[in-house]
């Protein structure tokens, strides 16, 4: 066991702490990114219009793509504190934060606390965890349920306590809630492997464990009656292009093993390299020392099977090895083991010894700071987002004075000043990814700028419609708008209101319309647009940008 840092350092660390979790928080009012994002917001901001908890609806129609739990958890939000951008975010983000709390709470009882702590550390500065509480999906539900269902079995099983068992069904069951039945792999994953691997096999065909499946099965019921509500009570429903659909086999077989094997309705095309050379990125600016945990892991502790601990390994690996089989691959899809990657990683830092090893880990991880500092001098220089204030600025030269300073005041253990180093580079980062990038990008999402300028441009309270390509739907607009919006295709097919009402839309489907005989006024105001979500260099430099830019227009149509 890895010998405890002193008092002092301990609270420096709990500091550290303090400032990964502002972190995390400060894209909480940046503006909700489409697809996904916006979409989400608005099938909950549905539910709560529409007082309809059990059905899901995206465009108007039938949606059946995902589980109800976060959008249970969305729609409370929204019923307290109103659609906005902070009441979407913040229950994904606490969801996380108790993630990072659980995951301190299995790493204690692993190994020690500076362990835990630094684990906690790792995942809160992780590139994709920060990026998915700006860019909030399900994700950050999903690693914090799973997390806790892990800890409360592992304590149910050397505690012996039945409290624990029934916390890690209920976390489960809303970790199957949120995303399907492939929930259960990291969480069976971490219990079975490590017992199956230090031949426990009392211990893995304990009752509890059939105790727990029962459990979980009736605490999924709620997902299940709502799904054959539905859908199954109602076989002239088309979804996928198709009728006679059952919610309830789409849950337990074509959302996920349908994904996994190519054969439901949502097709991708897998890379059994993907979740490799995404991990690289994506778990920054601790990848490589990941990389490194994993291999000294298998290098030592394979020698002593029995005294090791197997959960984070075989948690993380099993689920690593079966997305990477997989036919359906995203990036987010990994940050549910990212608690158990920051567990493995921090063991290893805190177990490092030799001059060569630290040294090697302190040229790497510096190397790996410089880098990312400057990508972000790069993006002001070239980007030059509008979004850049004083305030931030001050901010980020104060990181990057304590980047400098801090780790020899904090200690004199040659890893943790480097961690510390890194961890701050992380920080410094992602600050200016959330509090200038990102809100300068969002200026992009003409959705959102459009809802925002219509809310505050529309005395008449004129009825707002929508005419896009086909397949292009405008989920910021529908989200942000503080009324109900039309859609209509560029033949003027679909929802009208009474007119005079206005028109967000491009300028070749108003045109189109216009020469079919609407009375359509010149544009009242254009905003650019771009696929944010897709970014190029052509984009990213400020002096080429406007070549790649669309332009969507507000229109009036007169009687």
């Amino acid at each position: 066991m890895t010998k405890l840092m002193p008092a002092t350092n301990i609270r420096w660390l709990y500091t550290l702490v303090f400032i990964a979790v502002l972190l995390n928080l400060s894209g909480l009012f940046v503006t909700i990114m489409a697809p996904d994002g916006a979409l989400y917001a608005t099938i909950a901001k549905t539910m709560v219009l529409h007082n309809n908890y059990t059905d899901l609806f995206a465009e108007g129609r039938n949606w059946l793509d995902k589980p109800h739990f976060p959008f249970w958890i969305i729609a409370l939000s929204f019923k307290c504190f109103g659609f906005t951008t902070w009441a979407y975010k913040l229950p994904a983000i606490l969801f996380l934060l108790m993630g990072a709390r659980y995951t301190y709470l299995f790493a204690k009882k692993l190994y020690n606390e500076q362990v835990a702590l630094w684990s906690v550390l790792i995942l809160l500065t992780a590139e994709h965890i920060i990026i998915s509480n700006q860019d909030v999906r399900a994700e950050p539900y999903l690693t914090g349920l799973i997390i806790a269902s892990v800890y409360h079995f592992y304590r149910s099983y050397t505690a012996k306590n039945w409290w624990h068992l029934l916390l890690g069904c209920a976390f489960a069951a809303c970790a199957i809630m949120t995303k399907g039945m492939f929930a259960v792999i990291p969480i069976g994953g971490a219990l079975a492997g490590d017992m199956i691997i230090k031949k426990q096999w009392r211990g893995l065909f304990n009752l509890r464990w059939l105790v727990a499946i029962i459990l979980t099965g009736i605490f999924i019921l709620p997902e299940i009656y709502c799904l054959y509500h539905q859908f199954d009570l109602h076989p002239e429903k088309v979804v996928f292009g198709h009728d006679h659909v059952s919610g309830v086999r789409f849950f337990f077989w074509d959302s996920q093993f349908g994904r996994f094997f190519n054969t439901g309705p949502i097709k991708g095309h897998g890379d059994p390299t993907f979740f490799i050379h995404t991990t690289l990125w994506a778990f920054l600016p601790w990848s490589l020392l990941l990389f490194a945990a994993i291999f000294q892991f298998f290098k030592q502790k394979g020698k002593n099977v029995k005294q090791a601990e197997w959960y984070c390994i075989c948690g993380s690996l099993l689920t690593f090895l079966l997305f990477s089989a997989s036919k359906f691959q995203l990036p987010f899809y990994l940050n549910i083991v990212y608690p158990f990657f920051a567990i493995i990683t921090a063991q290893y830092l805190a177990g490092v010894k030799g001059v060569k090893s630290i040294r090697a880990i302190r040229v790497t991880q510096i190397m790996i700071a410089v880098l990312m500092l400057l990508l972000i001098v790069a993006l002001q220089i070239f980007f030059k987002p509008e979004s850049m204030t004083l305030l931030t600025g001050i901010i980020l030269l104060l990181l990057l004075s304590a980047m400098i300073f801090f780790p020899g005041k904090a200690t004199t253990i040659s890893w943790q000043k480097t961690a510390i180093v890194t961890f701050l580079a992380a920080c410094i980062v992602n600050l200016y990814l959330n509090l200038a990038f990102y809100p300068s990008l969002l200026k992009y999402q003409s959705g959102s700028e459009a809802a925002i300028w219509l809310n505050q441009n529309n005395p008449q309270k004129l009825p707002v419609v929508q005419c896009l390509h086909p397949g292009d739907y405008a989920y910021p607009l529908e989200f942000y708008l503080d009324s109900h919006l039309f859609t209509i295709d560029q033949d003027g097919k679909g929802e009208i209101p009474p007119k005079p009402f206005l028109i967000y839309g491009y300028p070749e489907n108003i045109d189109a319309l216009k020469s079919k005989g609407w009375h359509i006024g010149p544009a009242i105001k254009t905003f650019d647009r771009y696929w944010i979500t897709k970014l190029k260099p052509k984009f990213l430099n400020s002096s080429t940008r406007a070549q790649t830019l669309e332009h969507v227009e507000v229109v009036i149509v007169n009687p």
